[in-house]
């Protein structure tokens, strides 16, 4: 479990078929192998490690669902470790389960923030409600308003600054994690 509250930023070193490795610093501390850890939002293993960078596994699942074969050498990744028991708990439950992607469709900076709109499949827009959570490359986000097809953000310079948001352009993907709640909710109700 994590939260979606970003760590670090890390760089890919090295992107091939089914692997990624991540030249990372923060998130090294005390990871070790078979750990957890959330690249872009997307809860995956680690299988392997060097002094500055780690390697994880990508199914064709991860690959189907998520933006990470889009990624590029020297691309910036969000890291997050996963949750320890004991420590508090900011952002949201974020499973690391990736439901989707949407595609980036304006940036418009608004004072000392950036706004954000996000569009998203017609089979996710439904989980999307406004002043609720969502995660958006794994980063713990509020929604400001929902449309029949996109949301939009309101980013702060903090979130900006030490996310991959800052390296984001109109047409970029992004990956998409629903509030884990509503997706329960559902299930619950429709049985």
């Amino acid at each position: 479990m994590f939260t979606g509250i970003i760590e670090e930023t890390g760089s890919v070193d090295r992107l091939e078929p089914r692997r990624l490795t991540v030249k990372a610093e923060k998130v090294l501390d005390g990871l070790k192998l078979g750990d957890s850890i959330s690249v872009n939002g997307a809860c995956l293993t680690v299988v392997e490690m060097g002094p500055n960078n780690f390697s994880v596994d990508l199914s064709p699942e991860t690959l189907r669902r998520t933006s990470l074969s889009a990624l590029s050498t020297s691309g910036v990744v969000n890291l997050e470790r996963a949750l320890a028991v004991g420590e508090r708990m900011g952002g949201h439950i974020v499973q690391g389960h990736v439901d989707g992607t949407g595609r980036i469709t304006s940036i418009r900076p608004e004072e000392d923030c950036v706004n954000i709109r996000v569009r998203v499949p017609k089979r996710l827009i439904r989980y999307i409600v406004e002043k609720g959570f969502v995660a958006v490359d794994g980063i713990s986000l509020t929604v400001v308003k929902r449309g029949t097809s996109s949301f939009s953000l309101s980013v702060i310079p903090f979130t900006l600054q030490y996310t991959n948001l800052r390296v984001k352009a109109v047409g970029d993907r992004v990956n998409l994690e629903a509030d884990i709640v509503a997706k329960y909710v559902e299930s619950l109700l429709s049985n």
